[in-house]
């Protein structure tokens, strides 16, 4: 039996390599492919140079003497993705289920090194059971000796997890310390104790995709960024967010051919609504700045009241916040806080440029925010936009109240250029609240008291419901019509192209965690 299947994977390997992924594209509708035809769908043809291939594994107890397969449940190499060089692994669950090993661990971790050592974005392709756990310690250590290669990368290269299949326990932890995860609807878990232990421990029957699936990872926890429907539309997404990413810190992302032209967008204009309590899609502000149809949204899913992704302005490869009004009207709360300072600092790290569309009311208030420290998280977003140093540009569509106006990239925060639509509203708070306070005493003792509040009302958002005060003072550069906003961002980041940033002397800061 070891014998056939050793035989078969040669063959299998030698078949690939000439034109595999033809024969891939026919399998879309199958929902999992094997390690190997990820690996050739994933590069491009003909590119793919493996690692390792003769590897087995050194145990000789429990009956693993007799099973052995050469690559020992991973394949490992590198290739390029449209040209582009990267390392990447694949774990085949066809093999012992894919649990890791000694040699298994010891494979990622070359070549996580030739990874580092070249300056080349990482890949992993999960597909595991776990440790092997006929290995004991072994395998364990071999997990953290991912474990730390990841820490050494983040932030020098660019780590993307895709969770193909099962990955538990302690497994988890490679992934959620890369800088994407994916996960495939259906056929990916991730969960540190399964629903069996669960059940076991706290009496909760629930199953493997409630407790871990890719709609509760993209929807509850935050731990999937981009879900995708099946393995060939996973690799595509792979393939789709290299194209705004550099190939590590030092370098920038790849400009693609741009002639600039008038940039007038006038349906930008026409996208608020008159009432400023009623809510517009953001998105529809978004797809009237970007190059078309360069929108690659991240967390989507997510705490839905901000948006994260990125996009192309003028050829760039930009990062964009944007609060979302079509959701909570676009407050700030934990969750969101934690997303949009997670996409910041990733996109400090790899030297993609900021952009930031404010419409927020405020923060969320109640005790539920309160006591899941809406204080300490609120104040990851404000420390992480406060810490970068690339270009980071800021326009103020709607509302910017309170100190939620602070922490969505204002001036006050090290900002390079602060935008305002004409419709802007920057205050402490809304006009209606603050006059109740303000003029609290002449609403109580006056005849009409609901009338004198309007009235009050009325004149504090005359001279606070507007973008102007802020501008006098220098802490809006420019208010600028709806319409003109494309044209400004791309000459504004042409300008900030050059930008440079000497830092204090440290080893690092303590951000809120």
């Amino acid at each position: 039996m070891k014998q056939k299947r050793n035989e078969l994977n040669d063959k299998k390997a030698k078949a690939y390599l000439g034109g595999g992924e033809i024969r891939i594209k026919r399998q879309h509708e199958k929902k999992k492919l094997t390690a190997r035809e990820r690996v050739y769908y994933l590069l491009d043809e003909g590119s793919f140079e493996e690692i390792g291939i003769l590897v087995t594994h050194r145990t000789k107890e429990f009956g693993l003497e007799d099973e052995i397969y050469y690559g020992d449940g991973v394949i490992t190499g590198y290739g390029t993705i449209n040209g582009r060089l990267v390392y990447l692994f694949a774990q085949d669950f066809t093999v012992f289920g894919g649990s890791l090993s000694e040699t298994h661990a010891e494979k990622i971790c070359k070549v996580m090194d030739l990874a580092l050592k070249v300056g080349a974005p990482m890949i992993g392709l999960n597909d595991s059971g776990g440790a092997r756990i006929q290995e004991g310690v072994r395998s364990l250590g071999g997990y953290a000796d991912i474990f730390y290669r990841n820490v050494q990368a983040s932030g020098v290269i660019p780590q993307i997890s895709a969770i193909m299949g099962p990955c538990a326990g302690g497994a988890v932890y490679s992934p959620a310390m890369t800088d994407f995860t994916m996960m495939v609807e259906d056929t990916s878990f991730m969960f540190v104790t399964g629903p069996n232990v669960v059940k076991t421990v706290t009496n909760e029957a629930v199953t493997s995709e409630a407790l871990g699936g890719a709609s509760t990872h993209a929807t509850k926890s935050g731990v999937a960024h981009i879900t995708s429907a099946n393995d060939i539309a996973c690799l595509e997404d792979i393939k789709q967010l290299l194209r705004y990413l550099p190939q590590n810190n030092t370098e920038t992302t790849k400009k693609v051919a741009f002639e600039l032209a008038e940039e007038v967008r006038e349906e930008l204009a026409s996208i608020l609504p008159d009432n400023p309590n009623k809510p517009y899609d953001m998105h529809q502000v978004i797809k009237g700045i970007i190059d078309v149809e360069s929108f690659y949204e991240i967390h989507k899913d997510y705490a839905e009241n901000i948006i994260v992704g990125f996009a192309r302005l003028g050829g760039r490869s930009i990062g964009i916040i944007a609060n979302q009004p079509m959701f909570l009207a676009g407050v700030l709360d934990v969750e969101s806080s934690k997303k949009a300072a997670r996409f910041t600092r990733f996109c400090d790290a790899f030297n993609i440029p900021l952009l930031v569309l404010v419409d927020v009311p405020g923060f969320l208030p109640g005790t539920d925010q309160e006591w899941n420290g809406i204080i300490s998280n609120g104040a990851k977003l404000l420390y992480a936009l406060s810490e970068a140093t690339v270009p980071r540009i800021t326009v103020i569509t709607r509302k910017a109240y309170g100190g939620a106006y602070d922490v969505m990239n204002s001036k006050h925060i090290g900002a390079d250029l602060n935008y305002a639509w004409p419709s802007a509203e920057i205050a402490v708070m809304g006009a209606k609240g603050a006059a109740e306070i303000i003029f609290k005493k002449e609403i109580k003792t006056a005849e009409n008291p609901e009338e004198k509040w309007k009235e009050k009302e009325a004149a504090y958002a005359a001279a606070f419901a507007n973008p102007y005060r802020a501008a006098k003072r220098g802490f809006i550069d420019e208010v600028i019509l709806p319409e003109n906003t494309r044209r400004k961002l791309i000459k504004a980041y042409a300008m900030l192209e050059g930008k440079k940033v000497i830092k204090p002397k440290r080893k690092h800061g303590n951000i809120p965690l």
